[in-house]
């Protein structure tokens, strides 16, 4: 016999509300129909009463039409039938105060799903994220920041063995110049203009991301629970090189541990992580030099690695500003 959950345990307000799902769904659902999605159509009408099986089963359903060939040509609207599959997913883990693989079915809506649904994924990942605080507060386990003992980067970065990863004569064009508290009509007249690169120094100390960045436990607690998308391996060249979905705090600790996990260093790369984690989105500012062109902000995104990741020589479509944050986070605007 299945097995039917009520969202929210015994107190509805408990409950993370869907007002997008529900005022989208029928026409959702109809669409999902035209496109032969009849099974799904009929399961995801038993996973909204809580069946957590049929949600399963409609979640995998849209997995196998997102992986039936190249992602340019996934419908969109198998994108958002993953979308509304793993809210139903996390309202049944969130009733029963499973709170990490609640948080974790709402990641996998925001990383793999579409853009229909995408406010009730955050709301939702707000409620879900504070009350875990909450629990970890009443529970004792409410950490203390600032301790440098744990900092994330602890020991000093040795250059010497970091030019050894780079290709050889990779460092022999003429010198980049560093300018410090450089003018935006220097930097547009003398640089972005010119198509002469530039180091610019002392233009991110008021970001707290300087700070909290470098705080374990900061990061710990704001991301810990997140589900993330990192590759593995020495670079996207490699043979063995690979794409997983793991926890932040998974994450952080193969960092910890210097990158070593059994398939070579995990990085993080080009991830609009700032979308998805709205509380490392607060700790940084757009610099103002993205805007001296007159152009528009096309992508906001994050690199996060160990020691001795490369990424192969390449060209990008559009200028970048790229702000190193710490000797592991680099984010970048384009």
């Amino acid at each position: 016999m299945s097995k039917t959950t009520a969202y929210g345990g015994d107190s509805p307000s408990e409950n993370f509300e869907t007002p997008t799902l529900d005022r989208e769904s029928p026409t959702l659902l109809q669409s999902i129909s035209e496109h032969g999605g009849y099974a799904y159509v009929r399961m995801a009408a038993v996973a909204a009463s809580g069946d957590i099986r049929a949600a399963e089963a409609v979640r995998e359903m849209a997995w196998e039409q997102l992986h039936s060939g190249p992602w340019h040509s996934v419908l969109p609207v198998w994108r958002d039938a993953y979308s509304m599959a793993c809210l139903h997913v996390a309202k049944h883990h969130y009733g029963n105060g499973e709170l990490k693989e609640a948080l974790r079915a709402l990641d996998m809506g925001i990383i793999m799903g579409g853009s229909l649904l995408r406010k009730d994924l955050d709301s939702a990942v707000d409620m879900v994220s504070e009350k875990a605080r909450m629990l970890r507060v009443s529970d004792g386990n409410n950490q203390s920041f600032g301790n440098s003992e744990h900092q994330l980067v602890d020991r000093e970065f040795d250059v010497s063995k970091v030019l050894k990863l780079l290709p050889v004569k990779s460092l022999a064009s003429k010198l980049v110049v560093k300018r410090s508290a450089l003018s935006l009509e220097k930097f547009l007249k003398d640089h972005y203009l010119a198509g002469s690169p530039v180091i610019i120094s002392d233009c991110m100390a008021h970001w707290p991301a300087k700070k909290n960045w470098n705080n374990i436990d900061y990061l710990l607690r704001v991301a810990g629970d997140r589900t993330v998308p990192v590759e593995v391996g020495k670079n996207y060249l490699c043979a063995d090189w690979k794409q997983e979905l793991v926890t932040f705090s998974e994450f952080l600790e193969r960092i910890r541990s210097h990158g070593c996990s059994p398939g070579g260093p995990t990085y993080l790369a080009q991830h609009p992580l700032f979308d998805q984690i709205n509380e490392l989105r607060k700790d940084i500012f757009i610099p103002d030099y993205c805007f001296a062109g007159g152009g528009e902000l096309r992508s906001l995104n994050a690199w996060f690695g160990p020691a001795g990741t490369v990424t192969p020589l390449h060209h990008d479509p559009h200028h970048n500003i790229l702000a190193q944050v710490s000797k592991r986070f680099l984010c970048t605007t384009e």
